[in-house]
């Protein structure tokens, strides 16, 4: 008996989300170097969508505290803030704030390493 095959269509239909928002206090050096970027007390790590939205991200937190832009990648959505951590916590969570209350987006609870 012939078996008859399928055909599966997967589409990626992004929604308005902030999917991660992690500090990481004090981390490894050898994550600097690995990512490229200069060294500081903290990392901030968000994962948007949609991907443009890093840049309106990185906007928000910059002008939240004095934090740097380690990496911000708009085709992925991912960005990278430096900075010393209360300032990194402080900036995720204006980027969080305005997210929410201003373009209706689902946010991520900001969680620390």
């Amino acid at each position: 008996m012939e078996q008859e095959k399928q055909r599966v269509i997967q589409e990626y239909v992004p929604g308005k989300q902030l999917t991660l928002a992690h500090v990481i206090a004090n981390p490894d050096p050898i994550l600097y170097t690995k990512l490229g970027i200069e060294e500081a007390s903290a990392l901030g790590i968000l994962t948007l969508t949609p991907t443009e939205t890093a840049i309106i991200a990185a906007d928000i937190a910059t002008k939240a505290a004095g934090v740097g832009i380690g990496y911000l990648d708009r085709f992925t959505g991912s960005l990278v803030i430096v900075g010393e951590v209360a300032a990194v916590e402080t900036a995720i969570e204006a980027v969080n704030v305005f997210l929410q209350e201003k373009l209706q987006f689902s946010t991520a609870r900001l969680t620390r390493s």
